[in-house]
């Protein structure tokens, strides 16, 4: 959603999305020879195989890097099932087959990987933008079954993420939802807290009412 620029090789372009890193360097680590900050431009996609490069862009957590192979070789396949992550003091992991709604249900865009602001802080909602470590949340990231609904009846592999207006979002499909603890529950229906107030994190419990929570507004939350 946001703008990215790409980085083209031989057998494969990379794209950079600045807006979704939070610098969680799977990328540095994993290729050094591809990415490498120090360098202009920090990413060469032929310094490895085209192979590899997907291979480490797919670790990728919030999905600011993404590939499109020039080779003929395979595009990045979503996980067979759909799962997020509640990061403690952070945002929420998700991957799957995920598709991101506006709060009319109009689809946004498609995704594999994204990393979820919850903080209320991000200038990039709803992603997350690494805004929640100068905003100071605290949140140790641990989930309740009694907050996630099952499914009601047999639906499709997608999962709907709809962003509520002024609201939380919501969560539409079958998902794993586990956190930092260990702690774990599976459905089919959750409201996730994004202004950052809820006392009953990383659920919504109503508060983004109370504050005037405005996802347009970086300071909110």
């Amino acid at each position: 959603m946001g703008r990215s620029r790409e980085y083209e090789g031989d057998g494969i372009a990379v794209s950079f999305e600045a807006e979704r890193c939070i610098h969680a360097a799977e990328c540095v680590g994993g290729l050094p020879a591809v990415f490498n900050p120090d360098s202009r431009p920090w990413i060469s996609p032929d310094g490895a195989s085209p192979e590899d490069v997907a291979r480490v862009v797919s670790r990728c957590p919030t999905g600011a890097l993404s590939f499109e192979r020039r080779d003929g070789g395979p595009a990045e396949a979503p996980p067979p099932s759909n799962s997020l992550r509640v990061g403690a003091d952070g945002p929420v992991f998700a991957t799957g087959r995920l598709v991101i709604l506006d709060a009319e249900r109009r689809e946004l865009c498609r995704e594999t990987r994204v990393a979820l602001c919850r903080c209320g802080a991000s200038g990039n909602k709803p992603y997350c933008d690494g805004a929640h470590k100068a905003a100071g949340f605290r949140d140790p990231g641990t989930v309740e079954t009694a907050h996630v609904k099952p499914a009601e009846r047999e639906g499709g592999p997608d999962l709907t993420i709809r962003l509520r207006a002024d609201g939380p979002l919501v969560l539409e499909g079958p998902f794993a939802l586990s956190g930092s603890d260990g702690s774990a529950v599976r459905g089919a229906a959750a409201a996730l807290c994004r202004c950052g107030a809820s006392r009953n994190k990383p659920f919504c419990d109503g508060s983004h009412r109370h504050i005037d929570f405005s996802p347009d507004d970086p300071s909110a939350g």
